[in-house]
C-alpha cells in the first residue's frame, strides 16, 4: 500500500492525507460529541473505599444447587412461616419450594423486573416490581398493587421491601433517574437518587424517611424493629434509621468500607445480618472509573465497556455481620466458578439460601460445614 502511495503524482498525494486526516477528525469530533453531548449521565467524582477485613475464599463452591435449570436469575428469597421457600425470577414467576422438595409454579406476574420479596403477616409475600411498584401476592387472589404513586408520580424502581410487626412497610427505591436495566448510569453518575419509604396501609399514606441515599438497595429490620437497615451499594456500606428509643428519628451509619457493593440484607434468627455483595469492578477498575469524568462518560456512552469492567459475575460473597455493625465471617466463591453476582442470603435452620442474578438455581450452604 505504501508503495502505491509512492506512485502517485505528489498533489494526488497530499490529497488522500487531508482527506484521511479530515475523516480522523470527523471521527473523533463524532465520538466526542456523543460522549460528552449525548452522554447519559452528569457525573461526579467519587473516591471508593473497600475493607481488606474479609478474606476471600471459595466456601461457597460447597454449595448444593436447588431448581438447577427451573429458575431463571433468582435475585431475591424468603421463607414463610410453614418453611416454604420463595424465589421471584426474570421471566414473572414466583416459585417455591415446599417441605417435600419439590419446586412449584406457584403465580405469574407479566413482568421481567421482580425484585426483592418479604413475607406478608398475613399470609402470602409483598413483592418489589421495577416497574409496576409494590405487590401483594396470595394464593386465594394471585397478585395485586398495594402502591404504584408516591405523592402524584409513578412508583419505579421499588427494590426490597420488610414489614414491621405493626403493619408498616419499609421499601427502598434504588434510584429516581434511572431503572433497572441501565442501574450502572447510576453507580458511573455517583450522585444519590435513592430513598427509603414507608407505607402505611392503614391510612395509605407514604412518608420519606431517608432521602439522598447510593443507589438504595437491601432493607432489614432489627429484631426488637429498633431501626431499620438499608444498603448504599455504590458507596459500599449500610444505614441505620432509628424507629425506637432514645435515638429515635437519627441516622447513622451501620457499617462502611464492606468488601464490595451490598445487595440485599436479611435478618439472622440470632440478631445479626446477611449481606449479600456484588463486585461491581475490581477495586483498581473502580478507582479510575470514579476518579475520571472522561471515563464515566465513555464508560456510560458504550455498554459493552462496561460489561469489560463489570466484575459482578466473576465472583461471589456474602458477610454475616452482628448487631453492631461489625463482621462476624464471610463466605465467598472468589472465582466465580459455582456461584456469582449473588445478590440475596436467607438463613434458614442452619443452611443459608442464596439468590443471584446468573445462576438457574437457589444455593443452599451448610453452616455448620468445618471453615
Amino acid at each position: 500500500m505504501a508503495s502505491n502511495m509512492n506512485n502517485l503524482p505528489l498533489t494526488t498525494r497530499n490529497q488522500c492525507v487531508t482527506l484521511t486526516s479530515s475523516l480522523v477528525l470527523a471521527a473523533f469530533v463524532a465520538l466526542t460529541v456523543q460522549v460528552f453531548y449525548f452522554s447519559p449521565i452528569d457525573p461526579l467524582l467519587f473516591e471508593p473505599t473497600s475493607s481488606a477485613s474479609s478474606s476471600k475464599n471459595n466456601q461457597l463452591q460447597n454449595l448444593i444447587k436447588l431448581g438447577e435449570g427451573f429458575l431463571k436469575q433468582p435475585e431475591d428469597v424468603c421463607v414463610d412461616k410453614d418453611g416454604i421457600l420463595y424465589t421471584a425470577t426474570r421471566d414473572g414467576w414466583i416459585k417455591r419450594l415446599v417441605r417435600n422438595g419439590n419446586w412449584e409454579n406457584w403465580k405469574h406476574i407479566d413482568s421481567s423486573s421482580l425484585l426483592g420479596i418479604t413475607t406478608a403477616k398475613d399470609g402470602g409475600l409483598i413483592v418489589c416490581d421495577a416497574t409496576l411498584g409494590l405487590l401483594k401476592v396470595t394464593e386465594e387472589d394471585g397478585f395485586s398493587v398495594i402502591l404504584s404513586q408516591v405523592n402524584g408520580s409513578q412508583l419505579l424502581f421499588a427494590d426490597d421491601v420488610i414489614e414491621a410487626s405493626d403493619g408498616n412497610i419499609y421499601f427502598s427505591v434504588a434510584s429516581t433517574k434511572f431503572g433497572l436495566h441501565n442501574w450502572h448510569l447510576d453507580v458511573l453518575e455517583a450522585r444519590p437518587h435513592g430513598k427509603l419509604l414507608k407505607y402505611n396501609p392503614m391510612s395509605n399514606e407514604t412518608v420519606i424517611v431517608l432521602d439522598d441515599l447510593a443507589f438504595a438497595n437491601g432493607v432489614a429490620l432489627s429484631k426488637e424493629e429498633d431501626y431499620v437497615v438499608v444498603c448504599e451499594t455504590w458507596k459500599l456500606r449500610c444505614v441505620r434509621h432509628w424507629l425506637k428509643g432514645i435515638n429515635k428519628g437519627k441516622t447513622d451509619i451501620f457499617i462502611e468500607n464492606l468488601p464490595g457493593g451490598p445487595d440485599n440484607i436479611n435478618l439472622a434468627p440470632d440478631g445479626s445480618f446477611w449481606i449479600a455483595l456484588i463486585q461491581q469492578f475490581s477495586y483498581e477498575r473502580l478507582r479510575f472509573v470514579h476518579t475520571s469524568k472522561v471515563s464515566k462518560h465513555l464508560v456510560a456512552s458504550f455498554p459493552w465497556l462496561f460489561n469489560l469492567i463489570n466484575g459482578a459475575v466473576k465472583s461471589a460473597m456474602v458477610v454475616n455481620v452482628g448487631a453492631e455493625g461489625n463482621i462476624i465471617r464471610n463466605f465467598g466463591d472468589n472465582e466465580g466458578k459455582v456461584i456469582s453476582f449473588l445478590t440475596s442470603a436467607v438463613e434458614f435452620e442452619d443452611h443459608l439460601y442464596l439468590g443471584s442474578l446468573n445462576t438457574d438455581f437457589v444455593g443452599k450452604f451448610p453452616l455448620s460445614s468445618p471453615n
